[in-house]
């Protein structure tokens, strides 16, 4: 099959270099999904978000404008952990 021709699993599949990549870019991609589903839940500014964080209002941005290249999966995990969100591993 060409390159071209390839089927991927999901974007990510597509976008990363490596496997192990594109299993960060999921993870990272579903805690940011689930942080901007809380701040839009509880219909916070940028500003207000930044103080829950503890970040700041430009941090906030990147976030909720989806720039994952910014963020860690240690970062994301502590702002979820923040908002008093929990985390459920199960690995296959």
């Amino acid at each position: 099959m060409s390159e071209r021709a390839k089927k991927y699993r999901s974007a990510f599949d597509a976008l990363a270099e490596s496997p192990d990549e594109a299993l960060n870019l999921k993870l990272r991609a579903r805690l940011m999904h689930e942080i901007r589903d809380r701040v839009s839940a509880n219909n916070w500014t940028q500003a207000e978000t930044a103080k829950h964080l503890c970040v700041s209002q430009p941090r906030v941005s990147d976030l909720l404008n989806g720039k994952i290249s910014r963020f860690s999966l240690d970062s994301l995990v502590n702002m979820l952990a923040a908002l008093g969100g929990d985390i459920h591993l199960e690995v296959a």
